[in-house]
């Protein structure tokens, strides 16, 4: 009979061993992101995936705080993060570092996510994805300074995704065009 895995059995990396470990060379960055159970979450899927930073930007909340903790479970510790007053100082530095830097936004020119692979993400740096606000997405002027948007299809009366499920998606399809 099939049973759940027993912690000790997933063999999972303390937070030392995270942090020594070779990572996936993506960065969220999150833009004015208002809910801190949204924040925690996105933690969480970045230390599953291994991402290597989490860049965050404007109102969004930083650790240490409980809210966050809550959905991280300790995520925050693991996950490397920085702080930006400014959305816009940070995809300039990231492009300056050779990052390839992706909104993840509904536009005329958005790609679909399932179509993400790997010489999109070949590059100098990494790889970077922007994730907006709750209701206003990405903002509107941070657009050009991306090299491109990813746009996750939906097929119901809704026309956006939570934004801690659509960083899961995304980093989901970049984890598999990138592979550690």
């Amino acid at each position: 009979m099939d049973y759940k895995l027993k912690t000790e059995e997933m063999c999972r990396l303390t937070v030392e061993e995270f942090r020594a470990s070779e990572k996936l060379r993506l960065t969220v960055v999150l833009d004015n992101v208002r809910s801190m159970n949204n924040i925690g979450s996105i933690f969480r899927t970045s230390d599953a995936f291994r991402v290597e930073h989490i860049a965050l930007c404007g109102i969004t909340a930083t650790p240490p705080h409980r809210e966050i903790h809550k959905t991280a479970l300790g995520a925050e510790e693991s996950v490397e993060w920085s702080y930006h007053e400014g959305c816009e100082e940070c995809i300039r530095g990231l492009k300056e570092r050779g990052y390839r830097v992706y909104a993840v936004e509904q536009t005329h020119e958005s790609i679909s996510v399932e179509c993400v692979n790997a010489p999109m993400c070949e590059c100098v740096g990494g790889v970077a994805i922007v994730l907006g606000n709750e209701l206003e997405g990405v903002q509107e002027r941070l657009l050009p300074l991306c090299d491109g948007c990813l746009e996750i299809p939906q097929f119901g009366t809704k026309h956006s995704l939570n934004v801690s499920c659509a960083a899961a998606i995304v980093i989901w399809e970049l984890y598999k065009a990138m592979k550690l």
